[in-house]
């Protein structure tokens, strides 16, 4: 079959110990398959520009990544290598660890692709190392939902989004961040739509059967998770909400139940959760919520009335704007019970 003849764009995809391989590998595949194998699936002969995509390692010395999986780079940093693409893929990292004195030649690689003008991706965690570089300062971006306190830690300059899949770092175009694990695959889609073509990318979507995540991050993302801090009386009082958020004037009755000034107990749980005490409580009831639409067949009304809201009108606006779905749409995507219970539940 005929290759096609015009120009091949370089794309390098960083691998590091911490890389995930499904996300590093499946990137090689779908990028390198642009422009050949849907046309030889079905007959036609190439007619678009392809991707040569490779992969990147500190050193061409072959290493083990996340899960023990073998990785042999095609090229090294150590030999600062030219790229149109340059990609960082998801990265087996702890929701504290900001990466820090560490792989600062890959960082200062990076800093210099970009000034010498390739386009920056990241998949899910691999923001947290491109956040490294400096180069997300005073912009937007997103990551896996669960590493929105590391940013807002440790990368404060940062403006994190944590539910769209594709977050732009500016009007170019050249930094794009992707969302959490498979959020690669509207990345490598993305990718291919603007450096190939929007048809292009629908074929590739078509070859492997990719789905664009329409719905974003919310629905996946966890409200309430457990923040390091060494505030005693915030401890307690989250502790205390955990059990009876479901109370009528709950933030009211853990002030009450706390030996702290309210203002005082505000501010602190505020400094060290990161959240208002209306919002932890607001994001206890949509937790629960959710839980109840993922097990039950029960009415959101009567979900709502259990969980402390009798205006079940607010509940419904507050659960969407937390989840980015109708109480209805996030049952069907989320539910254990068969088609036929869920068809006897209000939605």
């Amino acid at each position: 079959m005929p290759k096609s003849t015009l120009p091949v764009i370089e794309a390098l995809v960083v691998a590091l110990p911490e890389s995930a391989g499904s996300a590093l590998y499946g990137m090689i595949d779908v990028l390198n398959a642009t422009g050949t194998l849907w046309q030889e699936l079905v007959g036609e002969e190439p007619n678009g520009r392809v991707l040569r995509t490779r992969i990147v390692g500190p050193t061409r010395e072959p290493f083990l990544c996340g899960n023990d999986i073998p990785v042999q780079p095609a090229i090294g940093i150590d030999e600062d290598p030219a790229a149109d693409i340059v990609i960082v893929p998801e990265l087996w990292l702890a929701r504290d660890d900001a990466m820090e004195d560490r792989h600062l030649d890959v960082i200062e690689w990076i800093r210099k692709r970009y000034r010498s003008g390739s386009s920056i991706y990241s998949a899910c965690s691999g923001a947290i190392l491109l956040a490294a570089t400096g180069l997300l300062n005073g912009c937007e971006a997103t990551s896996h939902w669960a590493y929105q306190d590391l940013f807002r830690s440790r990368f404060p300059t940062v403006r994190f989004r944590p539910e769209p899949n594709l977050v732009f770092a500016d009007t170019t175009g050249r930094i794009v961040t992707a969302g959490g694990t498979t959020s690669w695959h509207d990345l490598a889609i993305h990718i291919i739509s603007r450096h190939c073509s929007p048809g292009e990318a629908l074929r590739i979507v078509k070859v492997y059967l990719l789905k664009l995540h329409g719905e974003g991050q919310l629905p996946y993302a966890s409200l309430i998770r457990r923040q390091p801090h060494a505030d005693s009386a915030v401890r307690a009082s989250e502790e205390w909400l955990k059990a009876n958020f479901r109370q009528e004037n709950a933030v009211s009755a853990v002030v009450a139940n706390s030996d702290v000034a309210e203002r005082s107990l505000k501010r602190r749980f505020k400094a060290a959760t990161g959240l208002t005490l209306i919002s932890y409580v607001q994001n206890l009831r949509v937790e629960e919520a959710k839980r109840l639409l993922e097990t039950q067949a029960t009415s959101f009304d009567e979900i709502s009335a259990s969980v402390g809201y009798e205006n079940f009108a607010f509940f419904r606006r507050l659960f969407k704007r937390s989840t980015g779905l109708t109480p209805g749409q996030y049952r069907r995507m989320f539910s254990t019970f068969s088609g036929a219970e869920l068809a006897t539940a209000a939605p």
